[in-house]
């Protein structure tokens, strides 16, 4: 995975952590710059890989149009509650790009096939559908920073 953490070392995942992580967890929160300058945060389901994280947008949102115009974004995954020990997330900062037709119709892409796999299999009962109305962004993180509080128990 692309980065190393400096801070925090006692309480990062490790790659394995960060993977089974990323894999399980239903909602991303995705940080682009908007038009206006001030940062745009928006929730977002996605799908990770093991290598890439996929966007799965409607290409007619001002996230879409942020992303696309700025390129890079930073995205936070993240879990816990009332209890500090519970905490556990990832932030990933890297370049997001378009991959595939605009809006997704369902031609046929290669590069799609496994994130539109994993997609219809963590939400929508093993098949994913194709709307016309949302298209994919994949980022490949440049930096990934990670931690779970629980490791303080240890």
């Amino acid at each position: 995975m692309a980065g190393t953490q400096k801070r925090g070392a006692t309480i990062a995942m490790d790659a394995g952590e960060v993977d089974a992580f990323l894999r399980a967890q239903p909602v991303c929160r995705v940080a682009v710059t908007a038009s206006d300058g001030h940062p745009h945060l928006s929730p977002l389901w996605f799908v990770w890989d093991g290598t890439a994280l996929w966007l799965n947008s409607l290409v007619r949102s001002r996230r879409w149009t942020d992303v696309v115009k700025h390129g890079r974004i930073a995205v936070v995954v993240d879990e816990g509650g009332f209890d500090f020990l519970a905490l556990r997330g990832v932030e990933l900062r890297g370049a997001a790009e378009v991959v595939g037709e605009v809006p997704r119709t369902g031609e046929p892409y290669a590069g799609l096939v496994e994130p539109e796999r994993l997609f219809g299999e963590k939400y929508a009962g093993g098949r994913f559908r194709y709307d016309g109305r949302h298209g994919w962004l994949r980022m490949v993180p440049d930096e990934v920073v990670s931690w779970d509080f629980g490791k303080l128990r240890r």
